[in-house]
């Protein structure tokens, strides 16, 4: 008897959203210096810090933040920096897909697409890992446990980075701006340990990009870019995939 309360304990609401902010912490604490990164260059870029914050609470993209960022310093204009963003999200709707997938069992719709909202490829990562917890009638309070503390810790992150821009030195706030790379080659490396090609894929959007920018603004240079670099990804990955 005892042994069937403590295991109803665990299907609680609140239990399932404490163990899914556990869960969470390696993305919280990998998000905050990111975070802060972007706060601070996109001060010292010339937005604001209403600005920056509501970028990090509504975009909620890492990577199209900083692109974002750089596109409004250069000047791009806005269908080149919304083209740009699209592309390099579109690997979100594979991901939403697969998500919704696994736990459209024990998740209303309501539900799902609500935490979809949460998604990153850090969280996606995570869920994956973990997903015995889909099969509780409570799963959706463990995404959202998950979802909500990376959330906050990058909207919260930028809003300090910003406040820190105002007193750390230009020249070093520009070399924080590896940590973006730093971020990408983590997410890049245990990839092409596996699969090689994934690191030449990389290498080949890379050096378009670098053509490119030589023809046309550094926004569309970005969009061609990305676009033949998957591409090329599709040609070379298509005995693995296929």
């Amino acid at each position: 008897m005892a042994e069937e309360m403590i295991e109803q304990k665990q299907y609680t609401k609140m239990a399932m959203f404490k163990q899914g902010v556990i869960t969470g912490i390696p993305i919280t604490l990998g998000y905050i210096p990111v975070a802060i990164t972007f706060g601070v260059l996109s001060f010292q870029s010339g937005l604001s810090l209403l600005e920056l914050t509501l970028m990090s609470a509504l975009v909620f993209a890492g990577a199209s933040q900083f692109m974002g960022v750089n596109m409004i310093v250069a000047n791009a204009s806005m269908i080149e920096i919304v083209i740009a963003t699209f592309v390099l999200n579109f690997r979100h709707f594979i991901m939403s897909l697969s998500f919704m997938n696994s736990i459209r069992d024990h998740v209303s719709l309501k539900g799902r697409l609500g935490v979809s909202l949460g998604l990153t490829d850090e969280a996606f990562a995570v869920a994956s890992m973990n997903q015995e917890k889909a099969n509780n009638n409570q799963a959706v309070y463990f995404y959202i446990g998950i979802f909500l503390s990376g959330y906050l810790a990058w909207v919260l992150g930028s809003l300090v980075g910003g406040v820190l821009g105002e007193v750390i030195p230009e020249q070093l706030s520009q070399s924080m701006g590896i940590a973006l790379y730093a971020l990408f080659i983590s997410l890049l490396v245990p990839a092409v340990k596996k699969e090689v090609r994934y690191g030449l894929v990389a290498l080949i959007a890379m050096l378009i990009n670098a053509i490119a920018v030589q023809f046309m603004s550094s926004g569309w240079a970005i969009v061609v870019g990305t676009l033949l670099g998957g591409l090329s990804g599709v040609v070379l990955l298509k005995e693995k995939y296929g």
